[in-house]
């Protein structure tokens, strides 16, 4: 499948699920983490709607990583939820953790991931998804169990979950596309890349 790839570029992340979903497409890539201040840029922009700061992070992501190395082409990407109007972020601790959960059982999460690329420290494009994921009613009992088996993998993980290993325990319905749920609109991202030449067309 590397056949598929034209052109290496950066992945400014270090998300283990968007580099799964790079290495599965047979994207080329060398992954180099954004070093912004996200929840300084979050508070900025504290009366934006929640896909609207998804694409800025995701953006000023690219265009951080793309300072630096200026002849690539750099792929941010962010993920933002949103649970009864309320954005929540990865949890601090596994006390936070637990308090999330509980915040999110019974009730509907709107995840918004989006992503950007960047060359010579400018924004060439940017876009974004939605996915909505029903919570069933978690107790106390299982939210302890769920965590012993998943702390501190979901540590990094708005929402408290990975949809490729203990999550789907979390729902009792998902509406959206799977990539977007995984943390990248990566069907968006591959259309941008072939834009640019990076992949075969």
């Amino acid at each position: 499948m590397s056949g598929l790839s034209r052109e290496p570029i950066i992945l400014a992340s270090g998300s283990f699920s968007r580099k799964a979903m790079l290495d599965a497409v047979g994207a080329a890539y060398e992954a180099i983490p954004a070093d912004i201040d996200e929840r300084g840029l979050e508070a900025e922009m504290s009366d934006s709607a929640p896909a609207e700061i998804a694409q800025a992070l995701a953006a000023a992501k690219a265009a951080a990583v793309s300072a630096q190395h200026p002849a690539k082409i750099v792929l941010g990407s962010d993920s933002l939820v949103d649970v009864g109007g309320t954005r929540f972020d990865k949890p601090e601790s596994r006390e936070q953790a637990a308090e999330h959960l509980r915040s999110f059982s019974g009730q509907v999460m709107t995840l918004h991931s989006a992503a950007a690329l960047a060359q010579g420290g400018q924004i060439m494009w940017v876009g974004g998804d939605f996915a909505r994921l029903k919570f069933r009613e978690l107790s106390d009992v299982f939210i302890e169990t769920y965590l012993e088996a998943e702390w501190p993998e979901v540590a990094g993980c708005v929402g408290v979950f990975r949809i490729e290993a203990a999550g789907p325990h979390l729902f009792e319905s998902i509406v959206g596309d799977q990539f977007t749920v995984l943390g990248m609109p990566l069907l968006q991202v591959m259309s941008a890349l072939r834009d640019q030449g990076a992949i075969a067309s």
